[in-house]
């Protein structure tokens, strides 16, 4: 039986930092004043690159947070936005513990502890989970160990402080670099798959 595949793709610094990428209102708690660093590097390469990942059947794995900026943003968007129609038709499932307050349409609590859920999300979905932002989440299940592919454009800034993507508790794992892409403004469009432990040795090893 065909498992889906879970992707995450990120907004990330040079030191990892991936909060409030952009813009300053989406999430300026603990003082966090760099919101929106990611603007001044758009450009079509990202774009176009953003349109690629939702190019593929998807669903949506959201942490309560980034449901609830996104959720009071897409809805209102006009219909023929490639994104915002995209966003509004897809299947949400979110992880929360209110679980009456999704009103975006086709949203749905996870049932359950998360690493759990998203394991039978994943063997039961006919299509792969997308997860962006929802920093809190993806910590969580990069501790479980069940997250397959990173898509991470990572931005030429260091902030030094925010919310970061990987935490001490991340499983020890392996990825394969299978794209890497440079826009004129120095951002790393980069996809990474899972390829299974970590290795090591020494270089004595190979004198």
């Amino acid at each position: 039986m065909r498992m889906g595949k879970l992707t995450v793709a990120e907004f990330v610094t040079l030191d990892g930092v991936i909060q409030a990428p952009g813009g300053p209102e989406e999430d300026p708690s603990d003082g966090f004043r760099f919101g929106g660093w990611i603007v001044p590097y758009d450009d079509d390469a990202i774009d176009q690159a953003v349109l690629d990942l939702y190019a593929q059947p998807f669903e949506l794995l959201l942490g309560r947070r980034t449901y609830d900026i996104w959720a009071s943003y897409w809805p209102k968007i006009r219909p023929g936005h490639r994104i915002g129609d995209c966003f509004n038709r897809v299947r949400k499932h979110v992880a929360t513990h209110r679980p009456d307050t999704l009103d975006w349409e086709n949203s749905h609590a996870l049932e359950g502890d998360l690493p759990n859920a998203v394991v039978k999300l994943k063997q039961q979905s006919a299509c792969n989970l997308l997860t962006h932002g929802s920093g809190n989440m993806v910590r969580q299940l990069l501790a479980a160990g069940l997250v397959d592919e990173l898509q991470l454009m990572i931005y030429p800034v260091v902030l030094g402080r925010g919310e970061r993507l990987f935490g001490d508790n991340a499983m020890p794992s392996a990825f394969t670099l299978v794209r890497s892409t440079t826009t004129a403004k120095g951002v790393l469009i980069t996809r990474y798959t899972r390829a299974g432990e970590v290795r090591t040795g020494s270089f004595e090893s190979h004198n």
